[in-house]
């Protein structure tokens, strides 16, 4: 089964292509591009290198956020779209389980961190594979201070990865330990894999039924909110 999945949940745009687990091919960016220029071209430029064209494609797989939500919303409307106009199957992945995916063969405690700003992130918190903290927004030194009451109980070292990593650059946490380069981003092989285990378990879907799990509502709703509760309050 040949999978094309994306990921365009923070500033890395990331698209790779497998089969069935391996991976045949991945194409990442990392700049101030947005995906909207990006994307559609990196998928081409990748099917083309693969000798492939989008109809050989078996199931298409995106990363659903949380995330930026500019971001998160192109590349599910990419994903809907190729699979609307195939008719083949399309899988949503939890940007928080694909961050982990990047270190599920480490041994320790990881956190998932994505900058959600305002002083907040997305975040994880996984240790032997189990998700101990499942997908939230919190602010930063919260997760830490989770992360490290945990690293002490069981002397373990502590992970981050996500565009959140740089973050945690710089402060003191017991049991930190630096992430290789390589694998601190998203990454679209992380996305195909677990969408893979998904459709072996018959988690697939229809694009009329992909969702975006934003965890936090936009800003300008947010803002919204906010005006409507202080006019209310005069």
């Amino acid at each position: 089964m040949k999978i094309l999945a994306l990921d365009t949940t923070a500033k890395t745009a990331t698209a790779s292509v497998l089969e069935d687990e391996k991976l045949l091919g991945i194409y990442t960016v990392n700049t101030e591009n947005t995906h909207s220029e990006t994307l559609l071209p990196m998928i081409k430029s990748l099917l083309s290198s693969l000798s492939l064209d989008v109809q050989a494609i078996d199931a298409f797989a995106v990363s659903i956020g949380p995330g930026s939500f500019t971001g998160v919303r192109i590349g599910v409307a990419t994903v809907k779209g190729l699979a609307f106009g195939t008719g083949k199957k399309c899988i949503g992945v939890d940007a928080i389980d694909a961050l982990y995916e990047n270190l599920s063969g480490f041994s320790g405690i990881v956190c998932p961190v994505m900058n959600a700003r305002r002083g907040q992130v997305y975040c994880g918190l996984f240790d032997g594979g189990e998700k101990i903290i499942p997908s939230s927004c919190m602010e930063l030194d919260e997760l830490i201070s989770i992360a490290e009451e945990r690293a002490k109980k069981e002397n373990k070292k502590v992970f981050f990865v996500g565009d959140g990593y740089e973050l945690c650059l710089g402060k003191d946490i017991y049991g930190f330990e630096p992430t290789p380069e390589l694998i601190v981003y998203q990454n679209a092989y992380s996305v195909g894999k677990i969408a893979y285990r998904k459709i072996v378990a018959g988690e697939d879907t229809k694009d009329t039924e992909l969702e975006i799990n934003y965890i936090r509502k936009p800003q300008a709703e947010r803002e919204r909110e906010e005006k409507m509760k202080n006019e209310a309050a005069k």
